[in-house]
Formats: structure tokens, sequence, C-alpha cells
């Protein structure tokens, strides 16, 4: 998902600028700001902004222009307007002209944070058509980061060091799913330099014929298409922190290009035929042996040696199994806050043992998105053995030996028998699938009740595509439910 911008107008520099902050705190963005509306402009046709939050400019109503002029620019943005208090009739005026809500000055810091949570929140959802993934707060555990087993207390120590100096390059050694991206939030956060952007590329998923363009932008007429200069990524994190996750996959062109960035504290844009300074520091991460990328030729051992000043390196789940139960409490706590689930949720002591024996080859995020599921499925409830997906099981099921226990039959059923079993008769495909399609569908109908929208959920299925198939298949009428 692409990074979302606020653009923050307002004349009174001290105020803007202590908002400003405010919102590159608590919320996962770049804020960037303009003192008058013309300023305001040339930024709303240079960059793709998420939401514009503008003051009135009284008398002239200015803010009120930039409002109109908004949909114009840019139809999927949003925008709030900033009304003094004791003025309701801008705040009507503001939600005609199609601002999204309003807040009001002199500033509730809160109220900002608040509101423009919300209007990104409905951006995801009008351009993704999806929220972003639930986060722990940064009140939870160490800025999100859950667990106290002596590695992880360790680990803070030092970030909490590394933070203080503001300069220092550090880089995050962890396998896929240990949280790298929270520790460089939690360097930035609390480092001199949290009060500015915290920028994260991922190195991996931008292709390579973007990477470059969107970490260093470019100036007008650049390439075909180049209609107007952009703002590249190093300069938006200008004055905070630069996260480059997945530094391992960039390629070496850009690493040269990169090393300039650290060694000058200078770069060009596409384009460009002058230098343009930038104050960043630069945390990278990667899951890859880079010193055996070196070897191979495959990194360049200069960038490695100025991206390894302080080596971090993230214990994977399996090595801090003590953490689980703290993880799940947090994870449900997150899961549950917006869901009314009549209940609490929680995990058994057997599955608390089950989870402690498994491997995590996804480390804390495939945990994530076990309790995730689990609280969709059984929210409100005690989820017990025979709720787990069966990989999660056969580990706890060796350390309770002959205890008798069986686990109740997995939600979906096992697949048809395999093509070599088949072979002694004629061998009908469709009638094969659509039997294994009937009883994955009344499985789910049968665990969720009836409910065909969870049903569809649990399926993976768009409602009415599940409609369509019960009604052909008449499977109503075979349900348990």
């Amino acid at each position: 998902m692409s990074l979302r911008t606020i653009l923050l107008v307002d004349g009174n520099q001290h105020e803007r600028e202590r908002v400003a902050v405010a919102l590159r705190k608590e919320i996962d963005c770049v804020v960037l700001e303009a003192d008058n509306p013309e300023k305001a402009l040339e930024i709303l046709e240079r960059e793709q902004i998420s939401l514009l939050l503008t003051e009135m400019f009284l008398p002239a109503k200015d803010g009120m222009e930039l409002i109109k002029k908004i949909p114009k620019i840019n139809a999927e943005a949003l925008s709030m307007a900033v009304i003094p208090r004791n003025h309701g009739d801008l705040e009507v005026e503001a939600l005609k002209l199609g601002a999204f809500f309003y807040i009001h000055t002199p500033y509730d810091f809160s109220e900002a944070v608040i509101g423009a949570s919300r209007a990104l929140r409905f951006y995801d959802l009008k351009i993704h058509g999806e929220m972003r993934g639930v986060q722990t707060r940064k009140k939870d555990g160490f800025f999100g980061i859950i667990g106290k087993a002596p590695a992880m207390e360790n680990l803070y120590r030092i970030v909490e060091k590394v933070a203080a100096d503001a300069e220092s390059t550090v880089l995050l050694y962890g396998e896929s799913g240990t949280g790298k991206e929270l520790f460089a939030r939690a360097v930035h956060g609390l480092s001199p330099r949290r009060g500015k952007n915290l920028v994260p590329v991922n190195c991996a998923a931008i292709p390579d014929e973007l990477l470059e363009s969107e970490l260093f932008g470019y100036v007008k007429g650049a390439f075909t298409g180049a209609v107007q200069a952009k703002i590249g990524r190093i300069q938006y994190a200008d004055g905070g922190t630069l996260f480059l996750d997945e530094i391992g996959d960039m390629k070496p062109n850009l690493q040269a290009k990169l090393l300039r960035v650290l060694q000058e504290r200078e770069f060009e844009p596409v384009g460009a035929i002058k230098s343009t300074p930038v104050d960043v520091r630069v945390v990278a991460a990667t899951h890859r042996n880079l010193e055996k990328l070196v070897h191979e030729g495959k990194f360049r051992e200069d960038l490695y040696y100025r991206l390894n000043v302080v080596p971090l390196v993230i214990p994977p789940l399996r090595e801090r199994l003590q953490d689980i139960p703290e993880l799940v409490d947090q994870f449900i706590l997150c899961f549950s806050r917006n869901r009314n689930t009549g209940g609490p949720t929680r995990f058994d002591d057997l599955v608390i043992q089950s989870l402690m024996d498994y491997h995590w080859p996804g480390n804390v995020r495939e945990l994530k998105n076990l309790v995730q599921q689990m609280v969709v499925l059984y929210g409100g409830e005690t989820i017990t053995l025979d709720q787990l997906p069966g990989k999660y099981i056969s580990a706890g099921k060796k350390a309770r030996g002959s205890s008798g226990f069986q686990p109740a039959e997995n939600p979906f059923p096992p697949a048809p028998r395999p093509f070599d079993e088949l072979m002694g008769g004629a061998v009908d495909f469709n009638t094969l699938v659509s039997e294994f399609e009937d009883r994955l569908i009344l499985q789910a109908l049968n665990r969720t009740g009836g409910n065909k929208k969870e049903a569809a959920e649990l399926l993976n299925l768009k409602r009415t595509t599940l409609l369509e198939k019960i009604k052909k298949k008449g499977i109503d009428d075979k349900a348990d439910f």
C-alpha cells in the first residue's frame, strides 16, 4: 500500500509545526507543510496528496477556495477544514463544499490526530477497498514491539542508545515477519529526529525501473511523461529518517547513488544537473546475508560498510517462545477493539502450549495472522485445540503424550483421494471437483451456523458468488444448521 501524505496549510509556523509533529508521531504518513494557499496549490499540483488539512485564512476564506479546488486537482484526495471555534457558519459551509470534516483552532492535538486518522481510514477504503492492517498502539510494549525475553530486553537497551545518536546508520538483520519495521520506528521515535518524517521504502516491492524515481524524485522533462517535477522519498525524509526495507534487493546502480547520499549528504533527482543537499538518517533492513552478497559481487562492499555501522539482529520467534502468551493477548486486544464479540476472547492453556511447541517459520507476522483468524471465527469464545488449524496442533499432541485427546474434525474436509488410487475405474473429473466444492461449502455453512456472509469470508469468496453456488447446487437443503 502506498505512502499516505497529509498537506497541512497554516500561516502560523509555530502552531503548524506543532500539529505536524503530533501527526507524524501518531499516524503512519508523511506530513508536508505550506504557510499559504499559493504554496499549497503548487504542492497539490506536484504531489499525490491523500488529505488536505487547511485553515480558513480569514477574512478572505482562501482555505475554502483550496477545498473547492482540490477535487479538480486530485479527485481521490480528501480535505478537512481548520476552523476557529464558535464559527458554526464556516463549519456548515466547509461541509457543503465537500470537506470530509473539520477541526478547530486553537488546536487540540488529540482532535487533529483523531480527525486525520479517520479521514485517512476513509481514504484507504475509498482507494484500496480495505483498511490498513491492525497494529498495536505505540503505548503497547516498546513502540508496539511486544516481548520480555532476555534477547528482546537487551535489544531495547541497544536501540535506546543507538537512537540517541541521530546520525549513525543502523542495519537491521532479521527473518521475514520478525518486526524489522517496528524496530526502525522505535529508532526514529526515540531519536532527536522524531519531529520529522519517517519515510519507509520497500526496495523489493517497488519495480526496479520505478525505484530510482521513487527514491530520488525527478525534474520536469526528465523522461517521457514527466510533465512536472516530483519529490522523492529521500527528500520527504529530510531532517528525519529514511527506512530502506529489504536493502539486499537494491540494484547496483542505485547502490552507488545511495552511497553518495550517505557520504556526501546530497543527491540528484533523475534528470537534474544540480545536487540537492539532504540531512537524513538511514535505517536499513534485510533478511539476507549482505556479507555473502558482497563476496558474490551482488552488493557493493563500500555501501555495506557504510550501512553496517550499528548492526542489530532481531531474534526469530522460535528463539523467544516465552513471549507468545503476551503476544497472543495483545493481538486479541487489537483485533477485538472494533468488533462486537459478545464477550472476551481467550486461548486456553493447551492451545498456548501447542503454539509454543510450533517452530514459527513466519515469525510474529504468522502468529498475528493466526490470532486474527481465530478472533474472526471464534470471537467471544475460549479457543480450544480442536479449533486450531492442524499444523499448529501436531507439536502440542506430542507434548501431551497419550492424554487421550483427539481434535475434532478440521473446518474443511481432506482433499479427495490421490489420483493414483482412482485409476482402477473411470475418473469423472468434473464430478469429483463438484463434490469436493459441495463439501467445502457445507462445512463453512455448518461452521458459521448458516451465516452466508461469514461463510463467504471463511472460503475467501464474494458473498454473491457463494449465494449463486448455493442456489445452483441446492446446498441449503443439505446443511445441518
